[in-house]
């Protein structure tokens, strides 16, 4: 059994409320009820974690050696296009990651299509709304599941 962590950014608290027609209508409560069966199936379990505030995602990554994270799944959201400090933490733990949006980034305003992560990140995943995360998730087991080529 593997621990995956999913560390999520600011205003995804208000997803089914927050500009449905973007986001969608799923909660983040409901992503985080399907990702914990999903990866249950799968053998895994998962660390699912929200804030709005960039220094407790700094600290959140940071633990993550601590709770032995095999893989994180981050939907950095706003910081997205402004976290050195956070793209630093990832760089610092050195674990793979999966960088993650609901929305398709790269069809939005010009200032959301440049990511501080995309360049570090194992791969990115986006535009499926709450689908998203489990693609991520399906991603992420199969890295870990991934035999060791020695």
């Amino acid at each position: 059994m593997a621990v995956i962590s999913v560390i999520n950014g600011p205003n995804l608290n208000m997803l089914g409320t927050r500009e449905p027609g973007i986001y969608g209508a799923q909660t983040l409560a409901d992503i985080e009820t399907s990702l914990r069966k999903l990866a249950k199936q799968h053998g895994h379990d998962i660390l699912f974690y929200q804030s709005n505030a960039e220094h407790d995602l700094v600290n959140q990554v940071q633990q993550s050696q601590q709770n032995d994270v095999a893989c994180i799944l981050l939907n950095p959201a706003a910081f997205t296009h402004t976290s050195v400090a956070l793209r630093d933490a990832l760089l610092a733990v050195a674990l793979p990651f999966i960088e993650l949006h609901l929305s398709n980034v790269h069809a939005r305003e010009a200032f959301r299509q440049h990511s501080y992560f995309s360049d570090i990140a194992q791969g990115v995943i986006c535009g499926f709304g709450p689908k998203s995360y489990e693609l991520a998730l399906l991603a992420a087991i199969s890295l870990i599941e991934q035999p060791s080529r020695d």
